[in-house]
C-alpha cells in the first residue's frame, strides 16, 4: 500500500471508530485511493467506493452546476429572476426594491430563510428519526414565498438557505421541463459519467446502500425531501465524487474537457463572505493565513437525518478529498485534517 492509500485507510479507519461505517477517497498528483472501514449498516460488510450514501448539502454542488449549464446553453442567466422561471401567479418575497435572482439562490444571497415555512416546527415536534422536509411540496413551497420575508435585500448578504437552494432546483427543472433527478443527470452526471449519482435508487443498488443512523447509531429512515430535491436529495458514492473533483481539479488546465466552462464559471462568481470566505455558485472557499500556511480551500459538506458529507478540494495544490459517513456526527474536522496533510506533503505545483 503507497503512501496515500496508507494515509486514506488510516483516516477511514479513525472515522469507523467514531461512526458506523466511513469512505474516503483522497486525490493527489493525478492518483486517487478510495478506502472504507466500519460498515454499512446492521448485518452489512465495510462500506467501499461504490456504496451510496445520502450526500445532503453537496447536493448543492451539482444544483449550481446544471445552472451554469444551462447560463452557458443559453436556457437561462445568472441575473434572471426567479419568478421568471416559476409558474404564473408566484408571489415572491421582494426587499429593498430588488427581485431574487437565480445568482442570489445560488450564492446563498437571496434573503430567504434557511428553512422553508414550516419546517422548523416539523423537525422540533417529529422524532429526529422523520424526514422533516416530506411535506415540502412544489405547491406547498411556492404556496409560502409570497408570505416569506426577507432577512436582507437579495444580493447584499450571505445568509446560507436550503430554502433557497430547493427553489434553485425546482426553478430550473421547471425551465428544463423535467424533473430534478433527470435535470441533474442530463445536465452533471451523464457528462462526467457518474452512474452512481441518483435521487431514487434503482434495484441495481439496492445491495450497495448504505443505512443512515443517528449520531447515537440508530437506525433512521432515508430522507426524500418532496420537490426541495435541489438542497440535498442525492445520493451517491465517493467513486463518483472523486471523478467530480478529478473534474474541477483538471478546470483550469484541461479547458475541453468534461463540464470545464461550467466548472469555470461557477468559481468565477465569487460574492466575500468575510475577509477570508467567499462563496462561489454553490462552493463555498476560504484561504488560511498565511501563519496556517495559506492554503485555499473549496468545500461544501452535508447532513441528512443518518448522513454526513464533506466533500473539499485545492485547485493550486491539485489535491482533493471525499468523506462519507454513515451516521449523524459531523466528518469535517477529519476531512480538513486530510486536506491539510495532502496539500503541505502530496502538492503537485500547476
Amino acid at each position: 500500500m503507497n503512501e496515500l492509500a496508507c494515509l486514506v485507510q488510516r483516516t477511514a479507519d479513525r472515522l469507523a471508530g467514531q461512526h458506523v461505517g466511513a469512505v474516503v477517497a483522497g486525490l493527489a498528483g493525478g492518483a486517487v485511493e478510495i478506502h472504507g472501514a466500519g460498515r454499512t449498516g446492521p448485518g452489512g460488510g465495510a462500506p467501499g467506493p461504490r456504496t451510496l450514501f445520502e450526500i445532503g448539502s453537496v447536493t448543492k454542488v451539482f444544483t449550481s452546476l446544471a445552472l451554469a449549464r444551462m447560463v452557458l446553453d443559453g436556457s437561462t442567466a445568472l441575473e434572471e429572476p426567479v419568478a421568471a422561471l416559476l409558474p404564473g401567479g408566484t408571489a415572491l418575497p421582494v426587499r429593498g426594491g430588488r427581485e431574487i435572482t437565480l445568482k442570489d439562490l445560488a450564492t446563498h444571497t437571496s434573503g430567504l430563510p434557511r428553512l422553508p415555512r414550516g419546517v422548523l416546527v416539523a423537525s422540533l415536534f417529529t422524532s429526529r428519526r422523520s424526514d422533516p422536509y416530506a411535506h415540502c411540496t412544489a405547491e406547498h413551497v411556492l404556496a409560502g414565498l409570497g408570505r416569506t420575508k426577507l432577512r436582507s435585500a437579495p444580493g447584499r448578504s450571505f445568509r446560507y438557505s436550503n430554502l433557497g437552494a430547493g427553489l434553485l432546483g425546482l426553478a430550473l427543472a421547471e425551465r428544463a421541463g423535467v424533473g430534478y433527478e433527470e435535470l441533474v443527470r442530463r445536465e452533471v452526471c451523464a457528462p462526467l459519467g457518474l452512474g452512481d449519482t441518483v435521487v431514487t435508487p434503482g434495484e441495481e443498488h439496492s445491495d450497495r446502500l448504505a443505512r443512515g443512523h443517528s449520531a447515537a447509531a440508530r437506525p433512521v429512515p432515508f430522507w426524500d425531501l418532496a420537490d426541495l430535491g435541489g438542497m440535498g436529495a442525492l445520493r451517491s458514492t465517493a467513486a463518483d465524487l472523486s471523478i467530480l473533483l478529478r473534474a474541477q481539479l483538471a478546470a483550469g488546465r484541461e479547458p475541453d474537457g468534461p463540464l470545464a466552462p461550467a466548472i469555470s464559471l461557477t468559481r468565477e462568481v465569487r460574492h466575500r463572505v468575510n475577509p477570508f470566505a467567499w462563496m462561489h455558485l454553490g462552493w463555498l472557499g476560504h484561504r488560511l493565513h498565511t501563519q496556517q500556511g495559506g492554503h485555499l480551500q473549496i468545500w461544501h459538506n452535508g447532513g441528512t437525518g443518518g448522513f454526513r458529507s464533506f466533500v473539499a478540494f485545492d485547485p493550486e495544490k491539485q489535491v482533493g478529498v471525499v468523506v462519507l459517513v454513515n451516521s449523524g456526527r459531523s466528518a469535517d474536522s477529519a476531512g480538513t485534517a486530510l486536506l491539510r496533510r495532502l496539500q503541505n506533503e502530496f502538492a503537485t505545483a500547476v
